[in-house]
């Protein structure tokens, strides 16, 4: 069963700016100020929710998707912004030689908000990111791990029982797909869930690939209830127990969500 958010624009906007308002902010704060003047892009903004409480406070914003239609919602929701030229949004790859020729040490802080999760090649993403930074520019990811509950974001099938069910996507390839057929599912959710499986990342992946890039962690901060789970699902954001964060691979399967911020 698709979450309502899933079909419907203005509640994933909604939501996404509320969350950035109350979580990503705060928490990116801890190591920067995010003030007038501020250069942030996001990669794969999506209709630009999370980007719109930086906008509020000032901040010059470049939103990039790869998908033409987001970006057509971002421009309606986000058209005052855009018009006033305080915000840029572009479908573009940003590994084209244009892109880097336009924005080479150009950003504050980029953000990758359930974005990475969805990347191929993490290691050529977070090493190349370096390029589009400024000298104190610093990165912030936020993303669930791969051995979480709902990892595999099987939320989005239009089966309820499938939706709920935890850890299927941990099932091997050909077993997960007989799974998602024999629940009625449309092949382009089991197209998409079955690239995820590709690509999902997990904490010690994640860190590993960060220092292997020549990164240093600035702040982390891991969850047992994903504050965005306070709008799918009426539950209460909750932080991940301090020790269990320190346990390797057992933390993935009881965190919902991380939350980094990275410097070179």
């Amino acid at each position: 069963m698709a979450l309502q958010q899933h079909k419907d624009a203005n509640i994933r906007y909604q939501q996404q700016v509320d969350n950035s308002r109350t979580y990503v902010i705060p928490f990116i704060e801890q190591a920067m100020p995010v003030t007038t003047g501020l250069r942030v892009m996001e990669i794969g903004c999506g209709e630009g929710g999370v980007l719109t409480p930086f906008l509020e406070k000032g901040c010059a914003c470049v939103g990039v998707d790869l998908d033409p239609v987001r970006i057509v919602l971002a421009n309606e929701f986000l058209s005052t912004y855009v018009n006033s030229g305080q915000l840029r949004l572009i479908t573009k790859n940003i590994y084209d030689v244009d892109f880097l020729g336009e924005f080479r040490n150009a950003f504050d802080l980029i953000i990758l908000k359930d974005a990475i999760e969805h990347i191929p090649d993490q290691s050529k993403i977070i090493g190349y990111l370096k390029n589009l930074l400024t000298p104190r520019g610093q990165v912030y990811f936020g993303f669930p791990p791969w051995y979480m509950p709902h990892g595999g974001h099987q939320q989005i099938c239009s089966s309820k029982m499938l939706s709920m069910m935890p850890y299927i996507h941990l099932l091997p390839k050909p077993l997960y797909r007989s799974l998602l057929k024999a629940g009625g599912e449309h092949d382009s959710t089991i197209q998409e869930l079955m690239e995820i499986k590709d690509t999902g990342i997990s904490i010690e992946r994640f860190e590993r690939i960060v220092r292997q890039q020549g990164f240093s962690v600035t702040l982390k901060q891991h969850y047992l209830i994903n504050p965005i789970y306070k709008y799918k699902f009426g539950l209460q954001p909750r932080r991940q127990w301090a020790p269990v964060t320190y346990i390797p691979f057992f933390r993935n399967f009881v965190t919902t969500c991380v939350y980094y911020l990275v410097k070179p």
